[in-house]
């Protein structure tokens, strides 16, 4: 399964973390406060488009069965709020762990 940059920065936080996991967490991928820009006219359109890129991740994350989202439910869309780990995605982020590590060239 080919994954992004920012769905395995996902799958791992959320593995390190356990439990449901609050969004705004995943800001920190960006190198940025977990609260969005308020008054800034030159960052607004950025935070939207970083956050939309969040939340479109997510989705595929949940659309594969990797993750589950809560949150809450208008009569036209979703808004995940938070989100947890299930045992499929637990294996994986697990093995992107095992990737990460370094392996000596011994012979």
């Amino acid at each position: 399964m080919k994954l992004s940059v920012l769905q395995k920065f996902i799958l791992v936080q959320s593995l390190l973390q356990g439990g449901k996991i609050e969004r705004s967490h995943f800001r920190r991928f960006y190198g940025k406060c977990a609260e969005p820009a308020k008054e800034k006219s030159f960052g607004v359109a950025q935070d939207k488009y970083q956050e939309n890129i969040i939340t479109k991740s997510l989705e595929h994350l949940i659309d594969r069965e990797l993750m589950i989202g809560y949150g809450k439910r208008t009569p036209h869309k979703w808004f995940v709020t938070q989100v947890a780990l299930t045992k499929k995605g637990a294996k994986i982020s697990q093995n992107i762990l095992e990737e990460k590590q370094a392996k000596l060239p011994l012979r």
